[in-house]
């Protein structure tokens, strides 16, 4: 049997108020950012799970049936399209302020890094074998692979059971990012599950007929001196790999939301979009859509998952990513949000995350890799993506150093 978490601590476990106030909350969901903010608790009914590509329709048949309470439904899509999704109705939209967290509420501490998974030289020779694929013979075949991004994930284990509370807390100290936490689905025998993270990519939002897509691809390490930062930054604006990365991702995108907008909007160049530890290339797009009644959902199913967090194209993109890594991704690099019964909503890329259970955090980063990727800088490119998440549990780069070496 599949549930949703409910917010579950030990007894044994259980340090600060905080923690005694959640005990045997049931699920908790908190989308918190520059633009967009939503926060909610309890769970009424969930939304029949299903693949992204029936999610509108899943959506619409939802509100079809007058309901008590919000007329919202919040969760999440997994990284593969055709897995399943976990959305559900919570009971209010709100949090009570037993669940307030101060900027300096505890972490428990690390009990040490458990190696990368894959391990570093593992990766580049993934990285490698991916370019050998992407300048091969087929190459240059029509509908061969352009572009595959490729993941790999961190080992974490704690003294005690982890608060996301408290780690989207630390989160949120970046404030051009969008912090979030929703509870995963597990097994009835498992402890709860949840998604911790902080996103900068928007995959859709729309209000009325405005439908707007942040996406981003092309990514640079923010530096802590001023002058190198600057050039780090001048030189992914100008990196052709970079702009060739970002172009699939903006295609792509644009390709898909033409059919469905009276206009659209989309800037010839990326801009430069910066986070407290990564420059990335962004470009807004904004539409209008023909329809007033297409619902947030269904462009979340359409357009999940881009360029930017699989490849392209997208189901050769998925086969390469299946037979290439490890760990299954999950619900890392899908799509977190809301949508309402009017079709208007926000999801963001389920990425700079982890998944926390227990007293146990599995960290993600990933790279688009395309056919000049070097394996030396893409290991060292995801090893800057987990520093967000890293930085927020108070592991400075000294006691990192086996994440690219």
């Amino acid at each position: 049997m599949i549930t949703l978490s409910p917010l579950i601590a030990a007894e044994a476990h259980i340090k600060t108020e905080t923690e005694a106030n959640i005990v045997s909350l049931a699920p908790l969901f908190v989308l918190r950012g520059p633009q967009h903010t939503l926060e909610a608790q309890g769970c009424l009914a969930t939304l029949p799970s299903g693949n992204a590509a029936t999610l509108g329709q899943r959506v619409s048949e939802f509100f079809s049936i007058t309901r008590p309470g919000p007329k919202v439904l919040v969760g999440a899509l997994p990284f593969d399209p055709h897995a399943d999704d976990a959305l559900y109705q919570p009971a209010e939209l709100a949090l009570p302020d037993s669940f307030l967290v101060s900027t300096g509420a505890k972490l428990p501490p690390l009990i040490g890094l458990s190696q990368a998974e894959p391990a570093p030289n593992h990766y580049a020779d993934m990285v490698a074998r991916c370019v050998a694929l992407l300048s091969g013979k087929q190459a240059a075949a029509e509908g061969a692979l352009g572009k595959a991004v490729l993941a790999r994930s961190l080992l974490l284990q704690a003294a005690e059971i982890i608060n996301p509370l408290v780690l989207a807390k630390r989160l949120e100290r970046d404030t051009s990012v969008t912090t979030y936490i929703l509870p995963l689905p597990i097994k009835s025998h498992e402890a709860p599950a949840w998604l911790v993270g902080a996103s900068p990519e928007l995959l859709v939002s729309v209000r009325g007929r405005t439908v707007t897509s942040h996406p981003l691809a092309g990514s640079a390490r923010r530096l802590a001196d001023s002058t190198a930062d600057a050039e780090a930054a001048e030189q992914l604006a100008g990196s052709s790999k970079d702009l060739d990365e970002h172009r699939f991702v903006v295609d792509a995108i644009v390709a898909a939301l033409s059919p469905l907008c009276s206009e659209l909007d989309a800037p010839s160049k990326p801009s430069l979009y910066t986070t407290d530890t990564m420059w990335h290339l962004g470009t807004e797009i904004v539409g209008t859509l023909k329809d007033a009644d297409t619902s947030v959902a269904t462009l979340a199913g359409l357009l999940h998952p881009t360029p930017a967090v699989c490849g392209t194209p997208r189901q050769l993109a998925l086969d390469t990513i299946h037979d290439l890594e490890p760990v299954d991704r999950g619900f890392y690099a899908g799509a977190v949000g809301w949508v309402d019964e009017k079709g208007d909503g926000d999801w963001y890329v389920a990425i700079r995350c982890a998944h926390v259970q227990a007293d146990r955090l599995r960290l993600f980063a990933g790279a688009g890799i395309v056919v000049d990727s070097v394996p030396e800088l893409e290991v060292a490119e995801t090893a800057a993506k987990f520093r967000a998440l890293l930085d927020a549990l108070g592991v400075n780069d000294a006691h990192s150093h086996s994440l690219s070496k």
